[in-house]
C-alpha cells in the first residue's frame, strides 16, 4: 500500500476552503489554524488568512463559544467544567469563556444533571446503594459537573431508589 500523500494548499486556496467551511458550520480560530497547519500553509500566511476570516466575520470566537456552550448543555448534557476545558483546548480565550458561561447561567445545572442521572440509573447494575452512588458519581464527574451539584443529585436519586 502506498503512503498517503499529504495535500498542500496555498494561502488563497486555504482561504477559499475555510470560507466554504465556515459558511456551512461554525468554526473557531483554533480550528482554522489547525486545518491550515495540516494543509502545509506557512504560519505567516495562516495568520493573514485568519485575520481576513475574522475581519469578514466568517470566524468569531465568541459566537462559536456561545453556540458550543448551548449545544453541549442542551444536547450533550455536559457540565460547566467539561465545557470550559473543551473550549480551552480549542484555543478560546479565558475571558470569552467566562462571558459565555455567565450568559448561560440561567440554565439550572442541577436539574439537567438530575435528568441525566434518572436516565442513567435505569441502565446501571449495582450490588447495593453504595455501589450505585459510586457509579452515578463517576458518571456525573465524567460529564463535567462540580462536586456539590453531584453530591446533592446523587443523594436524591439513591434515596428515591432505596424507597422502591
Amino acid at each position: 500500500m502506498e503512503p498517503k500523500v499529504k495535500r498542500t494548499k496555498t494561502a488563497e486556496q486555504a482561504l477559499r476552503s475555510l470560507m466554504n467551511l465556515c459558511a456551512r458550520s461554525e468554526k473557531c480560530s483554533g480550528d482554522a489554524l489547525r486545518l491550515m497547519r495540516g494543509w502545509g500553509v506557512s504560519d505567516a500566511d495562516a495568520q493573514k488568512v485568519l485575520q481576513r476570516l475574522v475581519s469578514e466575520r466568517f470566524i468569531d470566537d465568541s459566537r462559536y463559544a456561545a453556540a458550543f456552550v448551548r449545544e453541549k448543555i442542551n444536547l450533550s448534557g455536559w457540565g460547566a467544567y467539561k465545557i470550559t476545558t473543551a473550549l480551552r483546548r480549542k484555543g478560546i480565550e479565558g475571558a470569552t469563556i467566562a462571558a459565555v458561561m455567565s450568559e448561560n447561567g440561567d440554565v439550572d445545572m442541577s436539574e439537567r444533571l438530575m435528568q441525566l442521572l434518572e436516565r442513567k440509573v435505569r441502565t446501571t447494575k449495582a450490588k447495593d446503594s453504595t455501589d450505585l452512588r459510586a457509579k452515578l458519581f463517576r458518571y456525573a464527574a465524567g460529564q463535567g459537573y462540580d462536586f456539590a451539584t453531584i453530591k446533592g443529585c446523587v443523594e436524591r436519586i439513591v434515596k428515591v431508589d432505596e424507597e422502591w
